[in-house]
């Protein structure tokens, strides 16, 4: 972990766990405090839908689980985040315990809005490539893109990004195709 500024406070997971349950997003990234708003509703169908067609495909080949916030993933004591989806191989479930993610899913997918999208882009991209998630994907629901990025030496590259009207095909899940009307639907 990089230091903070002098005099700036440190925030543990065990603090993350006295925050009020008041509708907001908490997170812990790198110790710091980050409070978002509650997602929209155009944040809330795009996660449904991409939700809806990866929880099918991953079932259906018996990949591992699909789980979309509020879901606690524990990186380290000092960062504690919520990514609206993540998806944990079945060669690496014993990261899952009853109540959060103890470690570094396979994949996560952060759904960006106005509010959100330096830290999604920025922050939360440095953090997750610290603590090795592999596969990490930014959905923009006011472009209607998707980007679909690597983990390569330490930073995210980016394999590919989908626009328009084709079709998402990722290629964490082969065999996995939704038309980007559908990732958009309702948004």
């Amino acid at each position: 972990m990089d230091m903070p500024p002098p005099g700036e406070v440190i925030l543990t997971y065990d603090d993350y766990l006295r925050l009020p349950d008041d509708g907001r997003r908490y997170e812990i990234l790198e110790g710091v405090l980050e409070v978002t708003p509650s997602p929209t509703t155009v944040h809330q169908r795009v996660v449904r839908n991409l939700f809806s067609a990866l929880h099918v495909h991953v079932e259906k080949h018996g990949l591992g689980e699909v789980f979309f916030a509020p879901l606690d993933v524990v990186l380290s004591p000092f960062s504690v985040t919520q990514p609206d989806l993540l998806y944990v191989s079945s060669a690496r479930s014993e990261i899952l315990t009853e109540a959060h993610v103890a470690g570094a899913p396979d994949l996560v997918v952060e759904v960006v809005s106005p509010n959100t999208s330096s830290l999604d882009r920025v922050t939360k991209a440095q953090v997750y490539a610290r603590y090795g998630i592999p596969h990490y994907w930014v959905v923009d629901p006011a472009a209607k893109t998707v980007e679909e990025f690597r983990l390569q030496r330490g930073i995210y590259l980016l394999v590919r990004r989908w626009e328009g009207r084709g079709m998402f095909t990722p290629a964490l899940f082969p065999g996995l195709e939704m038309a980007l009307t559908a990732v958009f639907a309702g948004a």
